[in-house]
């Protein structure tokens, strides 16, 4: 069954320039990529997706992580991978969480490690399942950012729209 799933590569990831090697890990999975972009992670985004997380005591480390402050990169490339048994073919390949506990081929045992504060700098975000991918997916992208139709959607009319263009 095709499935969607999020990969963020994490401000450790952009700063040590693992972008290449870990595109080129994925692309083992023979999954499609679907959308794929660079955000600036704003406070609110970062708390929205890490709010499972919001009652333990690394909290607000973990935003600071995401938005980049420990790095100097406020940066992340989020992507959408498609296809069958997306999540499950990610996570095997990103690895364990804890660095420490990833094997040593996966992404996260090749390229994460615990920093002395205890944060753990594992380079990729995977989502959990398939009710987190289609939570995430639906925070990071909107639907005309995805080439593929993942979810239902509606189409609004503005008549008084800011946005930025070209100039």
């Amino acid at each position: 069954m095709n499935q969607a799933v999020l990969i963020l590569i994490k401000p450790d990831g952009l700063k040590k320039s693992l972008t290449g090697n870990i595109l080129t890990r994925l692309s083992e999975t023979k999954l499609e990529i679907v959308a794929a972009k660079i955000v600036r992670v704003p406070r609110e985004l970062a708390e929205e997706h890490y709010k499972h997380l919001k009652d333990k005591p690394f909290f607000n480390d973990i935003i600071q992580y995401i938005q980049g402050e420990l790095h100097d990169r406020k940066k992340v490339l989020a992507l959408v991978y498609w296809g069958k048994d997306a999540i499950k073919k990610c996570r095997e390949l990103a690895g364990a969480t804890n660095p420490e506990e990833a094997e040593a081929t996966s992404i996260r045992g090749s390229y994460g490690r615990i920093t002395t504060s205890g944060v753990y700098e594992n380079v990729i975000h995977v989502s959990s399942d398939e009710s987190e991918a289609q939570r995430e997916i639906k925070l990071w992208f909107g639907p005309d950012e995805i080439i593929v139709e993942l979810y239902p959607y509606k189409k609004i009319v503005c008549k008084e729209c800011t946005r930025t263009a070209w100039a």
